[in-house]
């Protein structure tokens, strides 16, 4: 073909619109095809994208991370199928101002067509921005090859003249099974520029040939949890489809479905008829037989018999690792098949522990649970007792008692009960997935009363109160002809398991009575060898009752009555060797230790709590999240905001918070998808216009990111008293970022919820009184003295006064208000014998405080005094956000108090150095050292900061006296000083120290 033919051929091929067919080809490009078998014609419809599906649901999150991606080479929107990829590019495709160039790949396509359809999308591209002064198009590719080196030279040479970036979609990419196929495309990207930007759409990752992009990191990655539908999103998806959904099952939804697009879409369709949609969404799941049959044509059957059965059989799990595959599956390898199969996430997920754990998608474990249930009755069975056998020996005994009773195994479901009761207590709603095991019968339970405990236990762990109260008391009924020994230890395990469904349905107060009860338990008397007796039980329940009694104090809000309640039964779990109790207490005690100021103690627990067995994979995400919350708690307070956003964001499981923002800080808590709730149902008025603005709406749940949750844990949205501390530190960081309206509106529905800084028990009046303190100063810094004011009134005309935290967040209100004296008077006396129980954070508050007012009031003396004080607190746990963001006249007194000489003098200086302004004026601007200072003497003049004397300097030194003397001599002289403290102050002015 002549080159002009073909040029126009290319520009006609890229220059086919929304509007053609899947049948249409590019015009002259079938030419002598029929009848001299030429090459075969360019499909227009692969050189454009395809109509979007009705509704178009508009995701300006997703359009807006596209947008920024096609400023680096390559952006990468991959996922299994359904996840929307196709969508999502052709939606944006349509928004951009100059369209790009578009190629679909499909299955077959050898590297030689490939090309044929990007050389035509390519020159299309420049062909509609022809410009005579640029150089001339290559000729194409022979049809049968891919193009030569000296023809990717002169595209690239194309592509490098133009004056701005050619775009180029590339979708469904992984039909490519010839890598060497995209060679020449990575030649391209290399040489061509910086004016070739590529989209790819895939459902694996980048070929070989293209992974160096990440490394130099130019690559964008889009990934299924960005492609996963949001709450906002899947409101405004149902909206459009006219369908209507209560604000209550549109995240029971998102989690049923994991924000898979595919199984939305279908739900949607499905419920549009139903004469009651709520219910029936309920209800949705992978059986459905739409959502089955396109799961098993476009996941499962595409898989080969081995990944297929390790699917299947793992299905019997909720989640499972390798060596578990292997021990249903009967053979090894299992670790390969479930990592690849794990690569692009979406439907099989993996989280980070060593080994890693997998979880299916929600629909797709659905569907695998009912091909297991085709299996004979005996290999399901078999199938159960290996999932209890590998459980069992790998600490995990609910999972091990579970398998046990579904496959009628009653006597080891009994000894599970008898010799681990402790780890079968559950302390969240973890919840289990796929349907109960069937109920042990009648006559079980009447011969081994201990059975019906098991099943009562087994339903307490998935959530289930009422199905474990009736359980439990079948079991009750048929315990009284029990042997003493044996009766009373039955006792003890009924107990354990009262104080377990009191705190299912809430019932703090019962906790406290049964739990009482239990330790008022005795450990009766028995043959030593039969577990049932129960001998060298009392660790056991001293760990269990006292860590109920912890619980029960943190949800009320408590913090130092749940300390006190946790400690001793941290102890005694560590004492009977229960490493799953161990964790909880570990890991409330470390949140405990940091929310009371204690930081060194609660790192070390929190580290100890994190490194402990127990905590991997998903079942222990709850209380590993405690853990991490008690470290960003003690970042926060070191003045280390990134750390601490870090930790926020694996906090999520325990506090219910979003995150989208950054890890662990929500852009804006009142949009839709944060904390205040997301928009259940919105009138739309039809589809939304793709032209239409686009902003951040809605946002993602951080506590998704290891996959999603069990069933039975949707409810759970963390203690009140935990999302409060979780608030207190989101807030501060939100207003460093400068979103203080995200912080008050996170402050005031932690509030809400908690409530008011007069209600509740008196240990919990500390913790409502911080959250107010916190979001009166907040208001105040940002100039609304007189709504930060009106906050304290409920909490100034309390009968015991006002908290701590509110006295002091008052003084330093009427501080910035001016008023000095007022100040004073509202602060509270924070080194006083009842102060000690304060947490250290407000007492340290107070003290800066009441410094600052002593050196306004000109008494320079009392000042460096409390400022010592102060530091003599802080330093042993490395407190240092309190001095860096204190009011402004803090660092001044930090700067006077080290002339005046302190004990700290390191820390000191640092904070001194940390509190610097940023816009401060150039050194060179003032008036220059006429000779500058030697190295010796700017070591020397660091030194001047402190109170060592010119002997002690020359000790730390290892100098003489008189050679210090020297050096300290010439320092004056070079800085024009005549004693210590002006060459200090003179240094500073100069930056030098």
């Amino acid at each position: 073909m002549p080159q002009h033919d073909w040029d126009a051929t290319a520009v006609a091929a890229a220059s086919a619109g929304p509007g053609t067919h899947a049948g249409d080809t590019v015009p002259g490009s079938a030419a002598g095809y029929a009848g001299a078998g030429g090459p075969p014609p360019l499909l227009a419809s692969r050189l454009a994208p395809a109509p979007l599906a009705e509704p178009v649901l508009v995701r300006p999150r997703l359009l807006r991370r596209l947008d920024e991606g096609t400023a680096g080479p390559v952006t990468l929107v991959s996922g299994p199928a359904g996840w929307g990829k196709t969508t999502l590019l052709g939606s944006w495709a349509r928004t951009v101002e100059s369209p790009p160039a578009w190629v679909t790949v499909e299955a077959g396509d050898t590297g030689a067509r490939l090309w044929s359809y990007l050389a035509a999308a390519l020159h299309g591209a420049i062909g509609r921005r022809s410009d005579p002064a640029q150089p001339p198009l290559p000729a194409p590719p022979p049809a049968d090859a891919p193009p030569r080196p000296d023809q990717l030279e002169l595209l690239a040479a194309a592509l490098a003249a133009r004056e701005r970036p050619v775009l180029l979609v590339l979708d469904d990419l992984h039909r490519i099974a010839d890598p060497a196929a995209l060679t020449g495309l990575e030649f391209l990207l290399r040489h061509a520029g910086q004016r070739l930007r590529l989209l790819v759409g895939a459902r694996t990752d980048l070929p070989p040939g293209l992974h160096r992009l990440r490394l130099a990191g130019e690559l964008t990655t889009v990934g299924p949890d960005e492609l996963a539908f949001t709450d906002d999103e899947v409101a405004d998806l149902f909206t459009a489809y006219g369908v209507y959904l209560p604000a209550a099952v549109v995240p029971r939804l998102r989690e049923r479905t994991a924000g898979w697009a595919a199984g939305l879409r279908l739900a949607a369709l499905a419920v549009r008829d139903r004469p009651d949609p709520v219910r029936w969404l309920e209800q949705f799941g992978g059986d459905q037989p739409d959502v089955a049959s396109y799961l098993r044509e476009e996941v499962l059957d595409p898989l080969d018999g081995a990944a297929r059965d390790c699917l299947r059989r793992g299905a019997v799990a909720d989640a499972f690792r390798a060596d578990l595959v292997d021990a249903l599956t009967g053979r090894p390898g299992s670790e390969a098949v479930l990592a690849a199969l794990a690569t692009t996430g979406g439907f099989v997920r993996r989280d980070d522990n060593r080994p890693p754990w997998y979880r299916c998608h929600p629909l797709l474990a659905d569907l695998l649970r009912a091909e297991l249930a085709g299996l004979p009755a005996e290999e399901r069975r078999e199938l159960r007792l290996r999932a209890a056998g590998w459980y069992a020996g790998h600490g995990r005994p609910a999972e091990a008692l579970r398998h046990a009773l579904a496959a009628g195994h009653w006597d080891r479901a009994t000894e599970l009960l008898v010799t681990r009761w402790p780890e079968l207590i559950p302390y969240d709603r973890e919840g289990f997935g796929g349907p109960p095991p069937a109920a042990p019968p009648e006559e079980a339970v009447r011969r081994d009363p201990e059975l019906g405990l098991a099943a009562a236990a087994e339903r307490a762990h998935a959530g289930d109160p009422a199905a474990a109260a009736a359980q439990l008391h079948r079991a009750a009924a048929h315990a009284r002809s029990l042997p003493v020994p044996r009766r009373d230890r039955f006792r003890r395990l009924a107990t354990a398991l009262e104080v377990t469904l009191a705190r299912l349905v809430g019932d703090h107060d019962e906790v406290r009575r049964a739990a009482h009860r239990l330790l008022a338990t005795r450990t009766p008397g028995g043959p030593a060898d039969d577990p049932r007796t129960g001998a060298a039980d009392d660790a056991d329940v001293r760990a269990t009752a006292g860590a109920a009694l912890g619980l029960a104090a943190l949800a009320d809000g408590d913090l130092r009555g749940a300390a006190a309640e946790f400690g001793p039964a941290l102890a005694a779990a560590r004492e009977g060797g229960r490493p799953r109790t161990e964790l909880l207490c570990a890991s409330r005690s470390a949140l405990l230790h940091a929310a009371l100021g204690e930081l060194r103690a609660a790192e070390r627990t929190a580290r100890e709590a994190l490194d402990l067995p127990a905590c991997q994979g998903w079942s222990c995400r709850v209380d590993c999240a405690h853990g991490h919350l008690a470290l960003a708690l003690v970042a926060l307070h070191r003045d280390q905001p990134d750390e601490a956003a870090a930790h926020l964001a694996l906090a999520a499981p325990a506090t219910g918070g979003d995150a989208p923002g950054a890890p662990g800080i929500p852009r804006d808590p009142g949009a839709p998808g944060g904390p205040g709730g997301p928009r259940a149902s919105r009138d739309l008025g039809g589809p939304r216009d793709l032209g239409g603005p686009r902003d951040l709406g809605g946002s993602r749940d951080l506590g998704g990111d290891g996959g999603p949750r069990a069933r039975g844990d949707s409810g759970d949205v963390g203690e009140p008293s935990v999302a409060a501390l979780a608030a207190l530190c989101r807030a501060e960081l939100l207003s460093d970022r400068g979103d203080p309206a995200a912080g008050l509106r996170l402050l005031a529905a932690a509030r809400d919820r908690f409530g008011g800084a007069g209600e509740g028990p008196a240990g919990a009046r500390e913790l409502a009184g911080r959250l107010l303190a916190a979001e009166a100063e907040l208001r105040a810094a940002h100039g609304d003295l007189g709504t930060a004011r009106e906050l304290f009134a409920d909490g100034l005309r309390h009968p015991d006064g006002p908290a701590p935290a509110v006295a002091v967040a008052l003084a330093r209100i009427e501080l910035r208000a001016g008023d000095a004296r007022a100040a004073g008077h509202a602060l509270p006396d924070w080194d006083g014998p009842d102060a000690a129980a304060w947490p250290l954070p407000v007492r340290l508050d107070a003290a800066l405080l009441d410094a600052v007012l002593a050196r306004r009031a000109g008494d320079e003396r009392r000042a460096g005094r409390l400022l010592e004080r102060a530091l003599e607190l802080a330093e042993p746990d490395g407190y240092r956000r309190v001095f860096t963001r204190a009011e402004p006249g803090a660092r001044d007194l930090l700067a006077a108090h080290l002339d005046s000489g302190t004990a700290h003098w390191p820390t000191v200086s640092d904070l001194v150095r940390a509190q610097e302004p940023t816009d401060r004026p150039d050194p060179a601007s003032g008036r220059p050292l006429e000779e500058p200072l030697t190295e010796r003497e700017l070591t020397i003049l660091r030194y001047l900061q402190s109170i060592l004397s010119n002997v002690e300097i020359a000790g730390e030194l290892s100098l003489s006296v008189n050679t210090v003397k020297t050096h300290v001599r010439n320092i004056y002289r070079k800085l024009d000083a005549t004693r210590r403290r002006e060459a200090v102050r003179r240094a500073r002015e100069l930056h030098l120290i």
